[in-house]
């Protein structure tokens, strides 16, 4: 019988993030499991909740697991095994020297899986994990379930020209603050670690700008069911480039959600919840999918 969890007040609204300005993110229920698991000269920390098929969720640049605070119980809640992983570099995971890539951080995750006993997993990817669960299911489709790909974009041609705003601002310090609380490697004094958060979002930004790279070919090699998701007002994904994701890769679909933007899991996370659910219900009845 699994413990009771609290999930999201289905009225709750934070659209201007004041709310984690000043409260932060609500902490993640108590694992069953986490811990550490060593690949390409990373630690890449992880951890479980729950007992059921398994969802992978793989947060966006700069963030960490912590960012799923209000996805995790709802999934646990509806019978499934959450698992979050911190992207190398970034939380409580470390990186080697070499730069970022998308097949990098693709392999970080199938050792995760490797490790846990996950054949196969669906994968909940939000702006690079998005990426990295596009990137490992094109290269290893039988290690995937389907993707819930949320705000990303698969070459140059998808993204807006970037705009500062309030919202941005609240999550950007947010970030900082946890990576200076979480980072193994940022220890010590506050100038350190900003200098050290600053070259992660560069080295970052630099991957960002030219991966996967993606084109017609290999989105039409897509053979896992995929949903491109977008907020409504989202800053820095066209409308019309997650439009053509869905066009592109084969039996995928378009899904918008109304009124939120990049951070609509934080924003309005039971609408973003109740869309993950109806996508991992739907996986539910593709035959041998999990």
């Amino acid at each position: 019988m699994r413990p009771a969890i609290a999930t999201v007040d289905p009225t709750f609204r934070d659209d201007d993030l004041a709310h984690l300005e000043a409260h932060g993110m609500p902490s993640l229920p108590a694992p069953l499991a986490s811990g550490y698991v060593d690949n390409e000269h990373a630690r890449i920390w992880h951890a479980t909740f729950g007992d059921g098929p398994p969802v992978v969720l793989l947060h966006g640049g700069l963030g960490n697991s912590n960012n799923w605070g209000y996805q995790v119980p709802a999934l646990v809640e509806a019978g499934y095994t959450a698992i979050v992983i911190d992207s190398r570099g970034q939380g409580r995971s470390t990186r080697d020297a070499r730069p970022y890539s998308y097949h990098l951080m693709a392999s970080d995750t199938r050792a995760v899986m490797d490790a846990l006993g996950v054949a196969r997993a669906a994968f909940v990817g939000w702006s690079d994990g998005a990426d990295i669960a596009l990137v490992l299911s094109h290269d290893t489709p039988d290690r995937s379930a389907g993707v819930f790909f949320f705000a990303c974009n698969v070459d140059a041609t998808g993204t807006r020209p970037f705009q500062s705003s309030a919202v941005i601002d609240r999550i950007y310090r947010h970030h900082v603050a946890e990576h200076a609380a979480l980072s193994p490697t940022a220890k010590g004094a506050a100038a350190r670690s900003l200098s050290e958060f600053e070259a992660m979002r560069d080295d970052l930004g630099a991957m960002q700008a030219d991966q996967p790279g993606y084109g017609p070919g290999q989105l039409g090699q897509v053979t896992v069911p995929v949903w491109s998701v977008l907020g409504e007002h989202d800053e820095f994904i066209e409308r019309g480039h997650a439009e053509y994701i869905a066009r592109t890769i084969p039996g995928a679909r378009f899904v918008l959600l109304p009124e939120a933007s990049h951070f609509a899991p934080l924003q309005r996370p039971a609408t973003f919840n109740r869309t993950v659910l109806r996508f991992l219900a739907g996986l539910g009845q593709i035959a041998n999918r999990w």
